[in-house]
């Protein structure tokens, strides 16, 4: 699972501080079979930020629900930040 941390991190965002929406549906193309309940799922209650009106998910949070929904999963306790 090597590959989802340096997809997510490697990935161009607009801002330094993690994805727009826009760019996680850019993210999500390259994984057509994931498990679109587990990956947001995993990102209820998490700490996100507002910039130009956007909401900016950190990269830390979208790994994370990625890799929840391509093993269709719930996060592990120690998962959560």
């Amino acid at each position: 699972m090597k590959d989802i941390e340096k997809k997510v991190y490697n990935f161009k965002t607009k801002n330094k501080e993690g994805f727009t929406p826009s760019e996680i549906k850019t993210l999500l193309k390259d994984y057509p079979n994931i498990n679109m309940d587990a990956f947001n799922n995993s990102l209820m209650g998490d700490t996100c930020m507002i910039i130009d009106n956007e909401t900016i998910r950190y990269h830390c949070d979208i790994e994370k629900a990625l890799r929840c929904g391509v093993e269709s999963r719930d996060p592990y306790p120690w998962e959560w930040d």
